[in-house]
């Protein structure tokens, strides 16, 4: 090869370095990745930031840890004690409500815990506990783990034993195998609806105040992370809570379902009763 060609290949691969892509690292949780929300969300921020954005989805415990490591550039989780937890150690800033949906509990068609009787979210647990019927867990300290471990708490309940299954998965395989065994299970109602398909549990107890499910965007801390892509994780959490990206979030369903309820415009009155006007928060 001659130095001329030597030459041109040298400038053409400094142009196509110079021009790469930015890529944006997104920490987030199975959820809003297994519903497919961020499939729909993401593409026309990616076409108008000239950025792409890498989805890293895990359990909120796992991605608020991303976060503490400067690993990733935001996070968008549903553990609001831990987040505050994360924002007040100087790991986070910008914290910002975007959605929320709710959990429910699943179970056989049978129901034999008898748990469609229940009054509350704490007589369903006691109820799983005495009859000892099988529960699965995702045991992934994730956003669902924190909050079936809070309801156990709030039921005077630590489960153990053979019949509380802790799987350490993320939400689509923890609804497979509890749909295999047959088991009661927490779940958040987008993933259910995203894999209804697949599994034939249903909905055993829904619609109280203690399930309700809030997500919120929060950027890393350039202070602590110089590296960080702060004015792009800045710029994707104005997209997030945009007019455009609201709607669409509004407007995704699963068979004529609403899987997520906008926190920035309002909508319709949501499943817990409450609406879904403007909840940010900057701790």
């Amino acid at each position: 090869m001659n130095r001329l060609l030597i030459f041109l290949l040298y400038i053409s691969l400094g142009s196509g370095l110079c021009h790469a892509q930015q890529r944006l690292k997104l920490a987030t949780t199975t959820s809003t990745e297994n519903s497919g929300l961020l499939a729909v969300l993401n593409p026309p921020f990616e076409r108008q930031a000239g950025v792409r954005v890498d989805v890293i989805a895990v359990g909120t415990g796992k991605a608020l840890r991303l976060g503490e490591n400067g690993d990733v550039d935001l996070v968008l989780v549903h553990a609001p004690k831990a987040e505050l937890a994360f924002v007040e150690a100087g790991f986070g800033v910008q914290r910002q409500a975007v959605m929320h949906n709710d959990f429910v509990i699943l179970g056989p068609a049978d129901d034999p815990a008898q748990v469609k009787t229940a009054g509350s979210v704490a007589e369903v647990l006691q109820k799983i506990n005495q009859s000892r019927q099988l529960f699965v867990s995702r045991g992934d300290d994730s956003g669902t783990h924190k909050k079936e471990q809070s309801l156990w708490a709030m039921a005077g309940l630590e489960p153990q034993g053979s019949w509380y299954l802790s799987i350490g998965q993320g939400m689509g395989k923890t609804l497979m195998l509890a749909n295999e065994k047959q088991a009661y299970v927490l779940t958040d109602r987008g993933t259910y609806l995203a894999f209804q398909d697949k599994i034939d549990l249903g909905i055993m107890f829904e619609n109280q105040p203690p399930l309700h499910n809030s997500y919120h965007v929060i950027a890393v801390n350039p202070q602590r992370h110089p590296a960080v892509k702060y004015d792009l994780a800045r710029q994707y959490i104005a997209y997030l809570v945009s007019a455009d990206a609201q709607g669409m979030i509004a407007g995704f369903k699963k068979k004529s379902q609403v899987l997520f309820y906008p926190d920035v415009i309002k909508t319709n009155p949501d499943v817990s009763g409450s609406d879904s006007s403007s909840s940010a928060s900057t701790p």
